[in-house]
């Protein structure tokens, strides 16, 4: 996952402001949206998609189809964006994940539905990588951590409110209209980016492991495969399952071997050489197991032992949403002041397993109420841990393996997802069969009515006289019950971890996390140098006002001018500009930021030619070298523990941002008076 290579270009040729900068955005949210919401708004939508199409023993393959596509899809749209250009990619996944959509919403099966659903997540790994990707490319440096912001916060929506939309649609159109809302907004998204995006960006060329990537996937489906049908369609010793498992062992020795030997590995191996990687890998696959097993079930319980609608399903699950974003956000605040970040998994973890147990104690008697708090517990717990892990493994990373520990602590987290949703399936239908058996042994059942018709539709069970519909609604609790009290030893290796985390004191950029990484549907494929890019982006942003900043620069400098006169000489030094032009930027009448500008001209910093140009001087670029070399000592002083003088790209990319944030639109508040 992770990205370098040769630099082919430079940067665009000309950055999109105003109307086209947020009309740009507006369509990397929407599409963003999309993405993250595919992963919650199928959930409510599960158990009338079963019921209509049949296939209950599947269920679990309609998440886990989409994940690891996703997953596994993501550093190759990475990779060829950054190598051919993100526009055209970006198109093309659009248009891949519309159409899967479609064919979603067309599905007259469950195999359809889940090869249509992988169809869908290849192209979702391709949208939630690239929008990342292009908001570098169209932000400026300076700007970027607001912008970052906006885009997590869109993962922290699209995770409340995916249940209740998904719901809605059950409830009031159909449960294809939870994929048919597709269509509209992405090709309002793709017409606005054809339209307005442009096509240079900066490209790198990369020799992308292709063979890293088919092995990942084929172990990935070996394993979940594995999971799925052992116990339900094959016994566990049967020449398919121990077949499978020989295959997974196979393919993950060949991978291992494929990968040391790799120019640009997916997961570089010696990530694996220091505990912390190992450990906060797995920890996070148990988060992600927790995580997508109880927001593929809880639906399932709650209108199917509940009896409550598609939208009141979504409803329920909004206090483990909001239990989440909550701990996650606390989390991050707490962590940003003390500087200690051990404590939260080590809480977080016992509350998952304790939550998961209250849940297997849940039936058909438990009241609304009841299961909120339950289900609230469980959010705490798992917000708690997950943007902390990300924290954990950048802390302890080296510059060179930045990149890729992030990007791949995130990677276990949707891996541990997807055999959690199939060993959750797995557990399900055996315990469905088996309590369905027990329970109607020596029961007369009416005309017509098998068990097994009850396993696969649970609508069959709302035709059933009272006394029996009551037993099979039993039989349905305690074999989700059953789902989550599975969970529970699992949520205890995981707490039995964390001791095992290393606690390292806290460099400052790994304060500069965001819901994202507690909520975010994929891991990114971002390099060491753009893992440190949105840290730093992200810390400017905290930094004082424009006033603030120019003064301070100016004071370390050794520059005697007001803010806003340092603002400007910033601003002129990017070229020409007229006087006018210069105080439209600044949002100021001309006559309140000429004293700026005549400070400028009498020191000799700048001409006024006699059309109102403004250009900078010899002595003019001279200070504005002092205050990027001010800037820089600032930014640098974020990056205490990378030694930046020992990675030449690391030290550039100061430079650059030294240079890029002083004169940008940003600080133009700088010549605007003080309240």
């Amino acid at each position: 996952m992770t990205t370098g290579g040769a630099t082919l270009g430079g940067p665009p040729a000309s950055t999109p402001k105003g109307r086209d900068l947020y009309v740009i955005l507006g369509s990397l949210m929407l599409t963003l949206l999309l993405a993250a919401l595919d992963q919650t708004i199928v959930s409510t939508a599960l158990p009338t998609i079963v019921s209509e199409l049949g296939g209950l023993n599947h269920l679990s393959w309609v998440v886990t189809a989409y994940l690891l596509a996703a997953t596994a899809s993501t550093p190759l749209w990475g990779k060829l964006g950054d190598q051919y250009g993100r526009k055209r990619l970006f198109e093309t996944s659009i248009v891949i994940f519309l159409a899967g959509s479609a064919l979603c919403g067309l599905a007259q099966d469950m195999l359809e539905l889940i090869i249509f659903r992988a169809v869908q997540g290849l192209g979702g790994g391709g949208l939630i990588v690239l929008v990342i990707a292009i908001v570098g490319d169209v932000v400026p440096p300076r700007e970027r951590g607001r912008y970052q912001g906006m885009f997590g916060a869109v993962f922290g929506v699209a995770s409340v409110v995916g249940p209740l939309v998904g719901g809605w649609f059950v409830d009031n159109l159909s449960w294809r209209w939870v994929f048919y809302v597709n269509l509209p907004i992405g090709i309002l998204a793709l017409v606005t980016i054809a339209a307005v995006l442009h096509g240079e960006t900066r490209r790198e060329r990369h020799r992308i492991d292709y063979a890293g990537i088919v092995l990942l996937v084929g172990w990935a489906v070996a394993l979940v495969l594995l999971t799925t049908w052992g116990g339900t369609q094959y016994d566990w010793l049967s020449p398919q399952i121990i077949g499978l498992a020989v295959v997974a062992v196979v393919l993950v020795a060949a991978w291992v071997l494929v990968e040391r030997r790799a120019a640009e590995p997916v997961m570089p191996p010696r990530l694996f050489a220091h505990s912390t990687f190992p450990v906060g890998s797995a920890i996070s696959a148990v988060v992600g197991f927790a995580m997508f097993g109880a927001l593929t079930f809880l639906p399932l319980f709650l209108q199917v032992v509940n009896g409550v609608s598609a939208t009141t399903s979504g409803l329920h699950l909004l206090p483990l949403m909001a239990g989440l974003l909550a701990a996650s956000v606390t989390s991050g605040q707490v962590i940003s002041h003390t500087g200690r970040y051990k404590v939260f998994p080590v809480l977080g973890t016992p509350l998952i397993a304790v939550a998961l147990w209250l849940c297997s104690r849940m039936d058909e008697n438990t009241g609304a109420l009841s299961a909120s708090l339950r289900f609230a517990l469980l959010g705490l717990g798992l917000g708690m841990v997950m943007q902390v892990l990300v924290i954990a493994v950048q802390n302890a990373s080296s510059y060179e393996d930045l990149g890729a520990a992030t990007s791949g602590v995130t990677f276990f987290r949707q891996i541990g997802g997807s055999f959690g949703v199939a060993v959750f399936g797995s557990i399900f239908s055996n315990a469905l069969a088996r309590n369905t058996e027990e329970l109607l042994r020596g029961v007369r059942l009416p005309p017509g009515f098998s068990p097994e018709a009850a396993q696969a539709d649970p609508t069959t069970l709302n035709r059933l006289p009272p006394r029996l519909h009551a037993m099979l609604i039993h039989a349905y609790s305690e074999s989700i019950g059953s789902v989550f009290l599975w969970a529970v030893p699992v949520a205890a290796v995981a707490f039995v971890l964390t001791w095992f985390l290393r606690e390292l004191p806290l460099r400052e950029t790994a304060q500069a996390r965001g819901v994202e990484d507690a909520v975010g549907p994929a891991p990114t494929t971002g390099s060491s140098r753009d893992e440190m890019l949105r840290a730093l982006s992200e810390l400017m942003r905290r930094d004082p006002h424009a006033k603030e900043m120019y003064a301070r620069l100016g004071s370390l400098a050794g520059v005697d001018l007001p803010a806003g006169s340092m603002w400007a000489l910033c601003r002129i030094s990017r070229g020409p500009i007229a006087g006018t032009d210069l105080a439209e930027l600044a949002d100021v009448p001309v006559e309140r930021g000429r004293p700026c500008v005549d400070r400028l001209v009498e020191a000799g910093l700048v001409v006024r030619e006699d059309d109102g140009t403004l250009t900078i001087t010899e002595r003019g670029r001279e200070v504005k070298r002092k205050l990027v070399e001010a800037q820089r000592a600032a930014l640098a002083r974020h990056l205490s523990g990378w030694s930046p003088e020992e990675h030449p790209e690391l030290a550039s990319l100061l430079t650059r941002l030294a240079e890029e944030s002083l004169g940008g639109e940003d600080g133009a508040r700088a010549m605007h008076p003080a309240p």
